[in-house]
């Protein structure tokens, strides 16, 4: 495995045009990227560091009552949701961690809001902490 880096910090919001104008005003970034992701069940606006490879503040919104997101804010509140790290190889990295006990939410890749293979390891191997793995685009 390589350094890591962080990709994103991921926020829980239930508003999420009222968290981007917030978060607009103290990135200087006025129209974030958004992106729906449907299966997911979550509508995500990115703002994104100028320059740096990593580092994006991700703000998450469910777009459904029943979403994973709406859930947690409304068991937890709005705040931190995850950290996702860049891996070289997410398939390479599933099955270290899977070799090594780690649970697993995802025990397969799939799409990211932005198209890259994602996958996430469970709170209780991570010291509480939702982490999002994700894949460096080639």
């Amino acid at each position: 495995m390589s350094k890591p880096l962080i990709s994103h910090i991921g926020i829980a919001v239930s508003d999420l045009e009222a968290a981007a104008r917030n978060f607009g005003l103290i990135t200087g970034q006025k129209a974030p990227d958004v992106h729906e992701v449907a299966d997911q069940k979550v509508k995500v606006a990115i703002f994104a560091s100028a320059g740096v490879e990593g580092g994006r503040i991700e703000l998450v919104a469910p777009s459904s009552p029943d979403s994973p997101v709406a859930k947690f804010i409304e068991k937890r509140g709005e705040g931190l949701h995850h950290i996702c790290i860049f891996v070289d190889d997410i398939h390479a990295t599933l099955s270290e961690l899977r070799a090594e006990g780690v649970r697993l939410i995802d025990e397969k890749p799939r799409r990211g809001a932005e198209g890259n293979l994602i996958a996430f390891v469970h709170p209780s191997s991570m010291n509480g902490v939702l982490i999002e793995l994700e894949e460096k685009p080639k």
